[in-house]
Order: structure tokens, then C-alpha cells, then sequence
């Protein structure tokens, strides 16, 4: 693990060149990282409910998050991914009986898109976004669902903590998100803002849609790209 300081000039130096923006918080809470160092964030534990409801956007082959929360809140978790691999890995595990896995993503719209796999076939995810790791030669039909159809089809009115890893399709996804006007405690985001020659300004966007729906920034991940906010009704 790198020292502090060095991970603070690594920070600064890519913010410089220009790679990473700098995301300041919007507010001071205790947070705790939950799940592997390269695949986990950071969550205000004591803002969970017991019995909390999660909804895990983009599984992959990597469930630590999604069982820390499970151990740490007794949560029932709601995860999904559309790629194959993942959905193959998945139907391997023993997972506990609160952990619902959906064999499709979150998109802007219902119905099906096509996915770039990666160059690397021992990658896993794949995204609709084409950028240097994905092949665009390696292109499958995946299924996709909006937000409010997600919702509609599992009846949930509120959402304790929503996490995101959706490779690059969270800049249009939130929105919908947010649009829906669905109670959402604490949403935690993984940013690529490196696939897109705007993604800075993107990221800038979207910070600037959930400010103004109420959250706030509380933690950074060491690589300036997993974004962690929490609702400021949680705070009163």
C-alpha cells in the first residue's frame, strides 16, 4: 500500500495533467472502505439502516462489497450485470440467500444494446462505451433496463444505499436516477471519466445534478475515481 503522502502527490500530479478532477466534499462523516482495495468504496456506516436495501450496479467477478455490506448491515442486496462472464461466475458462487442477482444492466432506456467485451479475455467487463481496452471487432447483444422499469419490476419505493460501477454509461444513467424521485440514502459512483475526451466536464455535470438533488460529497477513493455522497435528509 503506498504511503499517504505519495498517494496525495500521485493525486495531485494526475489532476495537474490533466487525467483526474479533483473532487472536493461536500461534507465531514465518518466512512469505512467496504470491499477489496481495487473494488470496494466508501460508505457512512452509521447512515445504514439495519435491513438496508441495496441495489449493486456492475458485479463483475468481485462480490466484496456486496458482502461487506451484507455482513456489516444485514442488507438485502440487489446486483446486476449483463456480462456474460460475469453471469457465469455469478451462477458458480454460493452466495447468501440476501444476495439477488439480475442477469442485465441499467441503461438510459429498456431493451437491448450492443457491449464491447475486452481485448484482454481474462478482463471481464465489457460497456457500450468504446475505449482502448475494449474490442469493438468482440461486440455482443446485451439486455439493458431502465431505472423506473427496475423499479416497477421490483417494487421498491426506497433504495438505502445505491452503488454504480457501470463503465463509463453512469454520466447518462444518473440522471434517470435521479428523475425517478426514488428515496435514495447514499449513492456511490465509479467515475471514468478517462474514456471520454470531455470527461472532466461530464463528471462536473453529473456532481452538479446530484448537488442539486440533495447529495453531497463525503469520500474519495485513492484513485479519484470511486465517489461516495450521501443525502443531506440523513444528516438532519
Amino acid at each position: 500500500m503506498l504511503h499517504p503522502i505519495k498517494v496525495k502527490l500521485k493525486q495531485e500530479l494526475d489532476i495537474l495533467r490533466g487525467r483526474k478532477s479533483r473532487i472536493r466534499k461536500g461534507v465531514q462523516i465518518s466512512h469505512r472502505w467496504y470491499g477489496h482495495p481495487h473494488a470496494g468504496f466508501f460508505v457512512c456506516p452509521d447512515l445504514v439502516r439495519e435491513n438496508a436495501l441495496v441495489y449493486s450496479f456492475g458485479t463483475g467477478e468481485d462480490v466484496s462489497f456486496d458482502m461487506a455490506m451484507m455482513q456489516h448491515h444485514n442488507c438485502t442486496v440487489h446486483a446486476f450485470d449483463p456480462t456474460p462472464k460475469s453471469i457465469e461466475w455469478v451462477a458458480r458462487q454460493s452466495l447468501p440467500s440476501g444476495f439477488h442477482f439480475h442477469p442485465y444492466g441499467i441503461g438510459a432506456e429498456t431493451g437491448t444494446v450492443q457491449f464491447n467485451l475486452p481485448v484482454n479475455e481474462n478482463h471481464v467487463s465489457g460497456s457500450i462505451v468504446d475505449y482502448d481496452h475494449l474490442d469493438t471487432r468482440k461486440r455482443i447483444d446485451v439486455p439493458m433496463r431502465s431505472f423506473a422499469d427496475i423499479l416497477s419490476e421490483l417494487g421498491h419505493r426506497r433504495i438505502d444505499v445505491l452503488k454504480m460501477d457501470i463503465e463509463g454509461s453512469e454520466y447518462e444513467v444518473i440522471p434517470a436516477v435521479l428523475a425517478a424521485g426514488l428515496e435514495i440514502g447514499q449513492i456511490l459512483v465509479e467515475i471514468h471519466e478517462r474514456y471520454f475526451p470531455d470527461g472532466r466536464e461530464k463528471t462536473r455535470k453529473m456532481l452538479e445534478q446530484l448537488n442539486d438533488h440533495g447529495f453531497q460529497v463525503f469520500g474519495v477513493s485513492d484513485s479519484l475515481e470511486e465517489i461516495s455522497l450521501i443525502h443531506t435528509s440523513l444528516l438532519t
